[in-house]
């Protein structure tokens, strides 16, 4: 029973609230294509403007974070795919999700400390983080690395979703199961696609240009 309410646990968590954090920073994201390099900004300030942020961070991001990546390490090490034996679709979901989670788990902590742990660290300032995401998109190999974690995410989360509908009993029937494994094919498509416009938005000159400048008055003060 132990076992048992720890992955009810790391699914709820998964989703509440690490699902509503994903889907806030794929919008947050999404202002550098609806805003550029100002729009962005303003969208990065406003967040960390919020009342009590640190323990809204704390409790509502790093800590569930935590404790579904490091479960979900664990379920993965236990996990037993056997597609050899049952090539079935509900085996490949089973897979592909043990195998998304830890390439997620990967490109988070990577991202964290690209982004994050530079800002707590003092080397860049919130202003400038579309100048940081802008270094990163302009280089290939990093470029390349970002998409493979960003689709590994939104499958993470989509398929995520699908199975926490059958786990808390919401989707209990066939027909139930397949309108939501429809939806969330939907969900993964449209967030996946947000986030790529959003990594192909940075590469513009207007990111650089926002952060040199940032840079500039910084020296200058």
């Amino acid at each position: 029973m132990r076992g048992f309410y720890s992955r009810k646990i790391h699914s709820l968590l998964g989703i509440i609230p690490l699902g509503a954090f994903f889907l806030e920073h794929m919008l947050t994201n999404f202002a550098a294509v609806e805003g550029g390099a100002s729009g962005f900004t303003d969208s990065v300030l406003w967040l960390n403007s919020l009342p009590l942020v640190f323990f809204l961070e704390l409790f509502g991001i790093w800590l569930p974070l935590l404790y579904h990546g490091v479960y979900g390490l664990y379920i993965a090490y236990q996990s037993k795919p056997n597609l050899n034996r049952y090539n079935l679709e509900r085996n490949w979901r089973y897979t592909l999700q043990r195998i998304s989670g830890i390439v997620t788990f990967i490109f988070i902590v990577w991202h964290l400390y690209d982004t994050r742990v530079q800002v707590a660290l003092g080397n860049v300032e919130h202003e400038e983080l579309g100048g940081v995401m802008h270094n990163i998109v302009t280089n290939p190999l990093l470029m390349t690395f970002y998409i493979i974690g960003i689709v590994a995410a939104c499958f993470h989360f989509s398929n995520g979703l699908w199975s926490f509908l059958i786990s808390w009993g919401i989707t209990v029937g066939p027909r139930s199961q397949r309108v939501s494994s429809i939806l969330c094919l939907g969900v993964f498509v449209l967030v996946t696609f947000m986030f790529v416009l959003s990594l192909v938005t940075f590469r513009d000159d207007e990111f650089q240009t926002a952060a040199t400048a940032m840079q500039s008055l910084r020296s200058f003060i």
